[in-house]
């Protein structure tokens, strides 16, 4: 759109050239300099000037009506295409921990979907913390105390974490009276959970061991669990409702994991998020309940 169209209907909305140069903080002479030269460009006459008013040729005023047709027009468009860039759509790929993707956020997803249809979601699953970049991943949940660098985190909760064990269990071999005498006991850790980090207050200590089951799945390491294969530190989002239910107890109340870890979703820093990206962590926020999960920390 030629930046003169635009001075001319401002002209007539102002009802002057001073006054139009005052709202558009250009001098008077020049907006009589742009609008000849419109004119100029034209070869025609669109407005009669006089010192005081000025009102519009015949010419002038079907010009003008056509124009105010096209500048709605525009608006419209830029409108349209504002809500679009505004409204989340396109592929959304997003990646988290497979026990909390399976509790925490599949039985909500379907908010999601219905709120934004137009985004083309993929939800992966692993206990495997995934390169965002390498592998073109939109957002992430992951369990860390120390978010990267390189991304920009959005803390969604605590993430308390506690010795338990099932009735049975405990029936069959008792329970550990400290912790010196969990090395006697089966433990049951996936891969790389192990050793145990516990602190008690202020006091800290570090339980090694193998795990009685090798195995790469927390969801394994849980149902081992409850099911009386040993003693496991688990996450409260993860077992809270069989601890509620006494499926499994406490072990060495008092002894849990430190406080440091916490529930994020991550997705890498840009100067303009998707809004697609945006929409999911809103999501999260408001369908996770990390009050049942202990203290969310600082």
């Amino acid at each position: 759109m030629d930046p003169d169209y635009e001075l001319l209907a401002a002209v007539v909305a102002a009802g002057s050239l001073s006054a139009a140069g005052r709202a558009l903080r250009i001098s008077p002479a020049m907006v009589s300099k742009r609008i000849a030269r419109l004119e100029a460009r034209l070869g025609v006459r669109l407005i009669h000037r006089t010192t005081r008013k000025l009102a519009l040729t015949t010419a002038g005023e079907r010009f003008h009506a056509d124009l105010l047709t096209i500048l709605q027009s525009i608006r419209e468009a830029e409108s349209r295409l504002t809500g679009i860039r505004d409204t989340p759509r396109g592929p959304l790929r997003v990646s988290a921990p497979t026990s909390f993707g399976r509790l925490h956020v599949a039985p909500h997803l379907h908010r999601f979907l219905s709120a934004c249809p137009d985004v083309e979601l993929r939800l992966d699953l692993s206990d495997l913390n995934v390169d965002l970049i390498a592998d073109r991943v939109d957002l992430a949940i992951r369990i860390t105390a120390d978010p990267p660098a390189g991304l920009e985190a959005h803390r969604l909760g605590g993430n308390r974490r506690i010795l338990c064990a099932s009735p049975t269990y405990l029936k069959r071999h008792g329970a550990p009276g400290n912790l010196g005498e969990l090395a006697q006991h089966r433990l049951l850790a996936a891969d790389g959970q192990l050793p145990w980090r516990l602190v008690n207050g202020r006091q800290q200590r570090l339980v090694d061991g193998r795990s009685h089951v090798q195995t790469n799945s927390s969801e394994m390491v849980r149902e081992l669990a409850i099911t009386g294969a040993g003693i496991a530190l688990r996450s409260i989002w993860d077992v809270g409702d069989q601890l509620a239910a006494g499926e499994l107890l406490p072990v060495l109340p008092g002894w849990e994991g430190p406080g440091d870890l916490g529930i994020f979703a991550l997705h890498p820093k840009a100067a303009s998020v998707p809004p697609a990206v945006c929409a999911f962590i809103d999501f999260l926020k408001h369908s996770i309940d990390p009050a049942r999960w202990g203290p969310a920390g600082p």
